[in-house]
């Protein structure tokens, strides 16, 4: 019994908190940034492990599917060897767009964590629902707001620059 008990705490202590994966998702997005790229990251936790990371490299894989969050579920797909990542987090620093939100669906996350609300393209409840719309047949956890600020703001420096 004593055996099972310091394993499942040394797991326990193991466990990544949700600020330390955004921190992760933040770190990613200022590599992106500083490759030229819109300044987003991502992370997937399952299990208290991180297990995939992405950044936004669409300018760079001259691939419009290559949001942060693609890149990671990828990752995350091929760690597993399946594209169902049941069990799994995903944390991104930016609110998913419609086909980032659909792949998260297809991909069935148990929950997902942004930090910043996109009010131009957010499909987590910003512009559109598609996370959790009732009819779709998988319904994720949504959290948001971790790290909202600092995120914001590497965006907002990011385009204020371009200008």
């Amino acid at each position: 019994m004593a055996r099972t008990k310091d394993r499942f705490c040394r797991t326990i202590q193991a466990m990544i908190s949700d600020l330390e994966a955004m921190q992760d998702a933040l770190a990613e997005a200022r590599k992106a940034s500083a490759a030229g790229e819109v300044p987003i990251g991502a992370v997937i936790v399952c299990r208290g492990e991180m297990i995939a990371r992405g950044q936004n490299s669409v300018i760079r894989s001259s691939d419009p599917t290559a949001h942060a969050e693609i890149v990671a579920l990828r990752q995350a797909a091929r760690t597993f060897g399946n594209y169902r990542l049941n069990g799994c987090t995903l944390y991104v620093t930016l609110e998913p767009c419609v086909m980032c939100a659909g792949a998260m669906v297809h991909a069935r996350l148990d929950r997902i964590v942004y930090a910043a609300a996109d009010p131009k393209a957010g499909a987590c409840g910003s512009v559109l629902s598609v996370v959790n719309h009732p009819q779709l047949n998988h319904q994720m956890k949504v959290e948001q707001g971790i790290l909202a600020d600092q995120c914001g703001e590497l965006l907002r420096s990011f385009f204020r620059d371009r200008r």
